[in-house]
């Protein structure tokens, strides 16, 4: 037995805790980038918290994915206003983009030397900048992740600031703040969520420590999503959800994902498709092919008794096997109402240039099973 397992330096969690924003801001910096999703800057959370301690804060709106050129324009912003540290308040791509500009405030160079994929992929130099993340959705888990993800229109990409250097200093997650969420943000980013407890479960790269993370988080996340999506206001479904997804978190960021994610990098870079939504409709197909092929090829992997103990968990029956899990997924996807792929634009013809793109994808290296180019063709296809 032995792993690797990095997390941020401090993990606040539960209702109310927002409260704790700006005694920890406080002592971090006296003037924050405050980097917000659109329609999230709420002055009655955030900003009063911070006034009562005496910190300044920059708001730079974060409208759609982060992209190079909006984490260049957030530096620029950061140092022009002599911001010295910064907080990431909202969605996936608030926290994201907080990261990257948090990681640029302090390394030389420009952000193609170190993203990967697209660009030199070399490692940081410095630590970033302090970061505290604050989520008001529950299903990235990049309050407690050490990549940023990126949008690269021009490549119809997307890729990943990755280092241990740009953990958040604190993440503090509670659940109230998701409570606005709309029931079709729950039921993508809720799937999200489950998508990366999942995954790393049967990854390559799994280890004791996140095993005990995504077992808990299934158990969470399977029994709540359909209840916080049929009400919003359902506490205890609600903490269940943001609990969940930051052990998903915790895991994606120590274990890997799959074939999921190895999809959603070019689809979302290819289509304007939510990644929650992709992933949700792509889950139960890569869980049926990564099971057939495993059965396959590798008959004694022990992918397939996770597998099996994925169903069980989630249905809450101990005789259930992977099929069930299979079942079990495309009966979540249709109760949340998850769209085809199709229903973003993709079509047969983009078949091909997916699969082709999948494969070099960071996320494909940890699936269970090296799938073949005729395996991921087909689940795209069953998602279509």
């Amino acid at each position: 037995m032995g792993f690797d397992f990095a997390a941020p330096k401090r993990i606040i969690f539960g209702n109310g805790t927002v409260a704790e924003i700006g005694p920890i801001a406080s002592q971090l910096g006296s003037k924050a980038f405050l980097a917000t999703s659109a329609g999230r800057i709420n002055q009655k959370v955030i900003e009063p918290l911070l006034e009562r301690e005496g910190v300044a804060w920059h708001v730079f709106v974060v409208d759609g994915e982060p992209t190079i050129d909006l984490v260049q324009e957030g530096v620029a912003q950061a140092k022009r206003n002599g911001c010295d540290f910064v907080i990431g308040y909202g969605g996936g791509s608030a926290i994201d983009t907080g990261k990257a500009v948090s990681a640029m405030m302090t390394n030389p160079g420009t952000l193609l030397d170190y993203l990967e994929v697209v660009g030199k992929n070399q490692p940081l130099v410095f630590q970033a900048a302090p970061f505290i993340a604050v989520p008001t959705t529950a299903g990235t888990g990049s309050e407690v992740t050490r990549n940023a993800v990126l949008s690269v229109p021009e490549k119809r990409f997307k890729v990943s600031l990755r280092s241990p250097l740009i953990l958040a200093s604190v993440a503090i997650v509670d659940p109230e703040l998701t409570y606005s969420m709309p029931p079709n943000v729950t039921a993508s980013t809720g799937l999200d969520a489950l998508t990366q407890v999942i995954e790393p479960y049967v990854s390559l790269k799994a280890s004791p420590m996140t095993d005990m993370f995504c077992r808990e988080g299934i158990q969470r996340i399977s029994r709540s999503v359909v209840r916080a999506y049929q009400n919003g206001s359902d506490v205890l479904a609600r903490e269940d959800m943001a609990w969940g997804s930051l052990l998903g978190g915790l895991s994606l960021a120590n274990a890997g994902l799959g074939a999921v994610h190895g999809f959603a990098a070019p689809i979302g870079g290819m289509f304007t498709a939510p990644h929650g939504a992709v992933c949700a409709s792509l889950l139960p197909g890569v869980v049926r092919m990564n099971i057939r092929a495993l059965r396959q090829r590798f008959p004694d992997s022990k992918a397939l008794i996770r597998y099996d103990e994925i169903a069980q968990i989630m249905s809450q029956t101990e005789k259930a096997k992977g099929d069930d899990a299979v079942k079990f997924l495309q009966e979540l996807n249709a109760a949340l109402h998850i769209p085809r792929l199709s229903d973003f634009g993709i079509t047969p013809a983009d078949v091909p240039q997916i699969v082709e793109k999948a494969a070099i994808a960071s996320s494909m290296k940890a699936n269970p099973i090296q799938l073949t180019a005729e395996e991921l063709s087909e689940i795209l296809f069953e998602a279509l």
